[in-house]
């Protein structure tokens, strides 16, 4: 190594989190079962379903607006993990905003044109692409219940319901335009 340089290696494990608490970017620590951490993790649970989406064969189109919603999935858990009126540094925070809604309207719209309205309730699944997207809308859901009961309890950011809520269904119309981009057949479901 040349004069004046350094070799700094990160952990990635620190002990820190041992007894069950984990720190917030915006300061403080908080029990690893609180509101906050379980939105956290919701959002970080549906990015790695919507990578596991993207791992199975989206078509190009369709996998450029799983990207976006993967990078906007992240500022979303960095919003969640640095609560309004935080101590950190207003320059190094992100937020979410009403845009990132407007992305996803967008986005649904561009799927909806191309397919068929639906008239009845389909069964998840088709080819390895629908049948992910359909697995990452069921998540996106369960991150949205998370956010609900964070949201009952302390302040969160404007446009993250929204963003969920319109996600869910981009997922739902993605899943349809892959299935049928791939021909695979739309099983309607019956009670019988």
């Amino acid at each position: 190594m040349g004069a004046g340089s350094y070799n700094t290696v990160v952990r990635i494990y620190t002990g820190g989190g041992d007894g069950g608490e984990t720190g917030l970017f915006g300061g403080g620590r908080v029990a690893k079962d609180d509101p906050r951490l379980e939105a956290c993790g919701g959002a970080d649970e549906l990015n790695a379903a919507v990578g596991a989406a993207r791992s199975a064969g989206l078509p190009a189109d369709l996998d450029t607006v799983a990207e976006q919603l993967q990078v906007d999935l992240f500022i979303l858990g960095a919003d969640l993990a640095t609560p309004p009126g935080s101590t950190a540094r207003p320059d190094r925070v992100v937020r979410l905003d009403e845009s990132a809604v407007g992305v996803v309207e967008a986005a649904i719209d561009r799927c909806e044109a191309e397919l068929q309205p639906l008239s009845h309730f389909i069964l998840p699944g088709g080819c390895p692409a629908g049948a992910a997207l359909h697995l990452a809308r069921t998540i996106c859901r369960r991150a949205e219940r998370r956010l609900v009961a964070l949201a009952r309890a302390q302040e969160i950011s404007a446009a993250a319901l929204p963003f969920l809520n319109r996600v869910s269904d981009l997922l739902f119309v993605m899943a349809r335009l892959a299935n049928a981009r791939a021909g695979a057949e739309e099983r309607v479901w019956t009670s019988k």
